[in-house]
């Protein structure tokens, strides 16, 4: 836990950047995406099991996770009792707030999703999300992938997670790796998203975190009074 000093972090977010970037411009959106689907659109899209279980099953235990965090603020249980009051309320800032910030770029991007794409029975050109100011003739709001966001917007929570020790921050980011990669596949499958909508929301989620934890540590300095005789001690330790 030590290790990850803020310099280390912010190389780490770099990194993860130009990764993600270099997948969005291979090009390979559009050909991942004919994996799934063709001229008569997505096989998966309205299959109702596939839909419970990869959509609506998740987003209600996601939604349900972030209602117990909330309560978490106020009545700590389990790894929560570990975590200081502040350290509880950062938890939900980051993960509800990254999630929010999904939500609302959606809302103001004009990318629409693959299966409202021409070559996929759809009338929306395929234009790629980078193109700013250019409509793709279709409903868009379709990126980043929201339905990933109920997984990776925990990714944002890692941060304060991270206190807890080495092991219990491995588990939480193995794991909430693992479910929102799984959510993203699967809206893949349906046509919903392409794989950059996915990976960019991953980024997102976890700067998201980073943000929140560097505000909320200068918050803390800042509002810490200053206590001449303490700081005379630690001099003298």
């Amino acid at each position: 836990m030590t290790a990850w000093t803020p310099r280390r972090l912010l190389g780490l977010t770099v990194f993860l950047f130009l990764l993600v970037a270099l997948w969005d411009f291979s090009g390979l959106d559009l050909p991942f995406a004919r994996l799934f689907g063709n001229a008569d659109g997505f096989a998966l899209r309205s299959n109702h099991g596939f839909v419970i279980a990869f959509h609506e099953i998740p987003r209600t235990l996601s939604s349900l996770i972030v209602v117990a965090l909330l309560g978490g603020i106020f009545k700590p249980w389990s790894f929560l009792k570990r975590l200081d009051r502040r350290e509880r309320v950062q938890l939900v800032l980051s993960v509800l707030g990254g999630m929010l910030l999904i939500t609302l770029l959606k809302k103001a991007n004009h990318t629409s999703c693959p299966w409202d794409v021409n070559e996929f029975g759809g009338r929306a050109l395929y234009v790629s999300h980078w193109a700013l100011g250019v409509r793709d003739l279709g409903p868009g709001h379709c990126f980043p992938a929201g339905h990933a966001s109920s997984a990776f917007g925990f990714l944002a929570g890692w941060f304060v997670i991270r206190r807890l020790g080495p092991q219990v921050a491995t588990r939480w980011l193995v794991t909430v790796l693992a479910f929102g990669l799984a959510l993203g596949l699967a809206q893949q499958v349906r046509g919903a998203h392409y794989m950059s909508h996915t990976l960019w929301t991953a980024w997102i989620c976890w700067t998201f975190g980073l943000v929140v934890d560097v505000a909320c540590k200068a918050f803390i300095s800042r509002s810490e009074p200053t206590d001449p005789l303490h700081s005379a001690h630690e001099v003298q330790a």
